[in-house]
């Protein structure tokens, strides 16, 4: 049976069972952030750019400030966070991020509604991380080839240098355009195994 078709079978199984995992969990966080006096969605959704440039909205556990995509506009005011931003598209310990959100991102549960935009077909387990709108524009990389594949949940980048804020941008791509070039069964489960290693280690996004 052809890589492709497998793909999309173990992303259903895989997806489907995340998805009943999220009823619990989603619970537990509504709670803890209501016991901090946030009362907002605790989802975020934003939207991104799916295989063939198709646009699809991600969803995932709000880790930030509800306001997070006015704040940041305030930040790069400043110098020190317009280069960290240009090089990384992250900041080096967000202000934005939450007490609840930092504990989100170091396990890696942020992402786990993800699996839903899987089960829909917008993303796979595994794929180069899914950029929003004009990001790799911005960073000259190379758009249809990117774009060739769906996105992933986890990818050979988020798997290799997951968190490490000196590998700028032009790296990340090359270990994207890596997986695309080279995708197999063998090197998803590779780096599936490897990212649940990660998770359990506590390396989670910063």
């Amino acid at each position: 049976m052809p890589y492709k078709y497998v793909k999309r079978l173990l992303d259903i199984i895989t997806s489907f069972l995340g998805v009943i995992a999220l009823i619990p969990i989603t619970i537990i966080i509504k709670i803890a952030y209501i016991l901090t006096g946030d009362l907002h969605s605790i989802f975020f959704i934003q939207p991104r750019i799916g295989k063939n440039g198709k646009i699809f909205k991600i969803i995932k556990y709000r880790s930030m400030a509800p306001h997070a995509d006015r704040d940041l506009e305030k930040l790069l005011e400043k110098k020190e966070y317009q280069q960290q931003w240009k090089m990384f598209q992250k900041i080096d310990n967000d202000p934005r991020i939450t007490k609840i959100g930092r504990f989100l991102r170091k396990s890696s549960i942020d992402e786990f509604p993800q699996f839903i935009n899987v089960l829909l077909g917008h993303m796979s387990v595994v794929g180069p991380r899914p950029l929003i709108p004009g990001e790799i524009e911005n960073h000259k990389g190379d758009a249809v080839k990117y774009q060739s594949v769906k996105p992933g949940v986890t990818g050979y980048w988020a798997m290799r240098i997951r968190s490490d804020k000196n590998s700028d941008y032009s790296e990340r791509l090359k270990l994207e355009y890596f997986y695309i070039d080279n995708q197999s069964l063998a090197l998803d489960g590779k780096i599936v195994f490897q990212t649940v290693g990660t998770v359990l280690k506590q390396k989670g996004a910063k």
